[in-house]
């Protein structure tokens, strides 16, 4: 067991903290023995203000975030969608508004937002938070309002280890070619386009995906189908580490609930439907590559039971995360910080 001071602890627990010494404030643990995502945080005096503490210990947090990839911060007295967007704020600086929509989304309070919206009953398969685009954020940060009676994890992975899992050749065939998403609005399923680039004006449409490096052809007043290709490795912009940063699983197909892609698949053709992927020259992925794909992912995911008030960070560049099925009451929300361009590897 680590500690480590806080050197603005709150007015209310400031009388406690100075019986402690400074580096006895918060302390760290493993959640899971034998695993070092997410590391824990957790406070060892009752009072101690969270949001002041964080902003006064960045360089601190985000050393531990480069090791572990995630940080649970649990027991602290943060309630409120409020106190969660001061503490964004402390960690990360102010939240980003959420661009390219995929997933159905509404916004609690200035850019902070429920974290899905998605059906209750299906899982959502482990992602990187826009990885598609060609800015994303570097950090993650999700909030537990109310926690579920029963599922509702967010299963994370650290996808430096999800490479190392996937075989050289794969590897090689995705870092000569990249990988392609194909995306269909106006057929009556997923998200309209207006819901996914925030506006009613077509020409504005246009006018982001030119700058983001995203084909668009519209099919008819409503029908857009846009296709973009992206890099499927990438390397953290601080560590230089390798990672599997990509959509290529998650919005493959094969990868929906079979009853789900029954149906879609009944109903429109391939080139049609709401999501697919390729590889970067547009070929398809063969269906034992996206096996090897599911099955490196799944061996590293972990999965944890929310309590409510836990903060869970995640740099996005080394933690991804998805959504176990679940039933009863869950209110998670999101706030994402620190955009990156992938222009800025070069």
């Amino acid at each position: 067991m680590k500690t480590e001071s806080a050197l603005l602890p709150g007015i209310s627990g400031l009388r406690k903290a100075r019986k402690l010494s400074q580096n006895e404030l918060v302390r760290t643990e493993r959640l899971i023995a034998d695993k070092d995502l997410p590391l824990a945080l957790l406070p060892m005096v009752e009072d101690v203000d969270l949001i002041s503490w964080a902003a006064s210990r960045r360089e601190f947090i985000q050393s531990l975030l480069l090791r572990h990839g995630g940080l649970l911060f649990r027991n602290f007295r943060i309630s409120s969608a409020s106190e969660f967007q001061q503490f964004v704020t402390a960690v990360a600086g102010e939240p980003l508004a959420y661009k390219e929509q995929t997933s159905p989304r509404s916004r609690v309070q200035g850019n902070i937002y429920t974290s899905t919206e998605y059906p209750p009953e299906h899982i959502i398969f482990l992602h990187n938070e826009n990885s598609y685009s060609s800015t994303w954020p570097l950090k993650i940060m999700f909030f537990c309002m109310t926690a579920p009676q029963e599922g509702g994890e967010t299963p994370i992975a650290d996808v430096r280890r999800v490479y190392a899992r996937i075989p050289e050749k794969v590897r090689d065939r995705f870092a000569r070619d990249g990988w392609m998403l194909v995306r269909n609005f106006g057929t009556g399923y997923g998200l309209p386009w207006q819901t996914a680039f925030q506006t009613e004006d077509k020409d504005e449409v246009v006018r982001h995906c030119l700058a983001s490096g995203i084909l668009t052809e519209w099919l008819s007043e409503d029908r857009l189908r846009i296709r973009q290709r992206r890099p499927a490795i990438r390397k953290h912009p601080v560590t230089g580490e390798a990672v599997w940063f990509n959509h290529a699983t998650f919005f493959h197909v094969s990868t929906l609930a079979p009853e789900i892609r029954a149906g879609l698949q009944a109903e429109l053709a391939e080139e049609d439907l709401p999501y697919n992927t390729y590889y970067g020259d547009g070929s398809p992925i063969e269906p034992e590559v996206l096996d090897l794909l599911r099955e490196a992912y799944q061996h590293e995911t972990i999965k944890f039971p929310w309590q409510e008030h836990d903060l869970l960070l995640l740099d996005n560049m080394l933690a991804a995360h998805g959504r176990s099925a679940f039933r009863g009451p869950r209110k998670i929300v999101v706030g994402m910080t620190e955009p990156y361009s992938g222009d800025q590897d070069s």
